[in-house]
């Protein structure tokens, strides 16, 4: 039985973060110029502001990736997130979001949300059945950075507050 391991973001890691994401940006809309410079160069994008990436590594192969943008101190983007073709249903999307929403909780995060669109329905149903809601908010905030953006959403993390 394949095992699914989760990996803190390497440097040898990070052709297979933009190609994991490439893949299911590529299918289903137009790369972007953020979609490009983000994933060229995740760590002045992503890691250098505080930000983190994940990996979701079957057998030890990536297959998919994730990230925690800091857009601001304590509000964090959950972005980038895909599983390759190949290895879905192996619960690695599963496995690699809480294990984002848990890394956001571990870096103190006041505020988590994420941007994306209809078209990527699979997604939303996860996202929703983890328990991130709608919020018309982040829409109007952040909903502007991404051409194809049409659902935002957030993550009561107040459930986590000591």
């Amino acid at each position: 039985m394949p095992t699914i391991e989760i990996a803190d973001f390497q440097p040898r890691y990070a052709n297979d973060f933009r190609d994991i994401n490439l893949e299911w940006i590529e299918t289903l809309f137009a790369v972007e110029p953020i979609d490009r410079e983000v994933l060229e160069d995740p760590q002045t994008h992503i890691l250098a502001s505080g930000g983190q990436i994940l990996l979701a590594l079957l057998d030890g192969r990536p297959v998919g990736a994730g990230a925690l943008m800091q857009t601001s101190p304590g509000r964090f983007e959950l972005t980038k997130m895909g599983v390759r073709s190949a290895a879905r249903g192996y619960q690695a999307g599963t496995r690699l979001l809480q294990a984002l929403v848990n890394r956001a909780v571990d870096l103190g995060a006041d505020e988590l949300y994420l941007l994306t669109n209809h078209k990527c329905e699979a997604a939303v149903h996860l996202y929703e059945k983890s328990g991130f809601v709608h919020d018309e908010e982040i829409m109007e905030r952040y909903g502007k950075n991404y051409a194809r953006c049409d659902v935002a959403m957030s993550y009561p993390l107040e459930r986590f507050a000591s």
